[in-house]
């Protein structure tokens, strides 16, 4: 049977599912080449800081919610039959203030936040809250099932998935994109490159996007679980700072957060911002602690500041070809990654596809 070798070359979430999907076919021979791989912790690595959740951001219409409709039932189907997966079925109240929606955050969670959104009709349980039940000040809000990630558990099952399959992890560092082909675990050079390297893409030689841009997050994950996902289009502490709270499967804890901070390179988890966010989570759900108890009832694991990886012109999902290398690019999604992986790597394995087909008519 021919073979076709493939290198992907990013260890998050998108190149680990871009990689998973790919190793599907056996004809595929996967290497995986990372400089960050699962069970690391470095503020380049935004997969592992991810709170991670199902909450729509797509514009109705776009590509995004398009991705976004089309990832749910795989995210769905893993929390049902699955669930070694670290990914849990969880409730999630989403709160709005009208005052929010020309803040950086109330723009970025724009969409989820509509009291009529798109999302309503495949998403489980969706229901408005009454208005006689709002909180003070809160303008609309809305409840439905999601779904939440453990990151610790869900990267590495994606890993074993990969090599269940036959991909071979690789670290590495590469100064230029087409320096990827060498690396196959084969010894032969790739017929494709699947650059998947997310904020590494803006100076990665060969790729230089200066479109792509970090968004700087902030959170803590602390041990005091409140039963359920909420949050909040924004708050009164400053136009990129937000309130969330996402309890983990299987021991994960509770993510707490956070910033959305636009080129901000700042790795240092901020103690000034740890206080608010820590005084935020307590007003968006005061659950997390016992009656009477203040920010000293929050039990501490870590805190930790991840960057997002956006692009100015949203992910860029297309073919390429540099030095001579065939190349497809899946990088810059943004804070959304987990709930767009499985359809942008749909679409990148379906180019992949595209140029294997073109070789093999090539050699006819």
């Amino acid at each position: 049977m021919p073979t076709n070798n493939i290198v992907v070359v990013g260890a998050g979430v998108t190149g680990l599912t871009t990689a998973f999907l790919l190793s599907k076919n056996p004809a595929n021979k996967v290497t995986v080449i990372a400089k960050h791989m699962p069970g690391d912790y470095d503020i380049e690595y935004a997969s592992p800081w991810a709170g991670a959740n199902y909450m729509p951001f797509g514009k109705k219409g776009s590509n995004h919610a398009e991705w976004e409709r089309a990832t749910w039932p795989e995210l769905r189907d893993l929390a049902k039959n699955h669930p070694e997966s670290g990914i849990h079925f969880q409730e999630i109240t989403v709160y709005n203030r009208l005052k929010d929606q020309d803040s950086v955050t109330g723009q970025w969670s724009a969409e989820l936040t509509q009291a009529n959104p798109w999302f309503k009709d495949f998403i489980p349980n969706f229901r408005i809250v009454p208005r006689d039940e709002l909180p003070a000040g809160i303008d609309n809000a809305q409840k439905f099932t999601s779904v939440c990630i453990n990151t610790a558990i869900y990267l590495p099952w994606l890993v074993s998935q990969c090599v269940k399959n036959g991909c071979v992890f690789k670290r590495a560092v590469l100064k230029h994109i087409s320096g990827a082909a060498e690396i196959h675990h084969t010894g032969r050079n790739a017929d494709v490159v699947v650059n998947c390297t997310g904020l590494a893409s803006r100076t990665l030689g060969g790729v230089a996007d200066h479109q792509v841009y970090p968004v700087r997050g902030q959170i803590m994950i602390v041990r005091n679980d409140p039963g359920s996902m909420s949050s909040i289009s924004g708050s009164d502490d400053g136009g990129d700072e937000v309130s969330y709270i996402f309890p983990r499967a299987a021991g994960g804890g509770t993510v707490i957060g956070g910033t959305y901070q636009k080129n901000n390179w700042d790795p240092l988890p901020d103690p000034n911002f740890a206080n608010r966010i820590m005084q935020r989570a307590l007003k968006l759900d005061p659950r997390l602690v016992r009656e009477g108890q203040g920010v000293e009832g929050l039990d501490i694991v870590r805190h930790g500041v991840g960057l997002r990886p956006a692009r100015t012109d949203g992910p860029r999902i297309e073919k390429d070809q540099v030095n001579g290398v065939k190349i497809v690019h899946n990088y810059g999604h943004g804070g959304f990654g987990y709930q767009v992986s499985f359809s942008c790597a749909e679409k990148a394995a379906d180019l992949v596809n595209e140029i294997i087909q073109d070789k093999d008519r090539a050699k006819l």
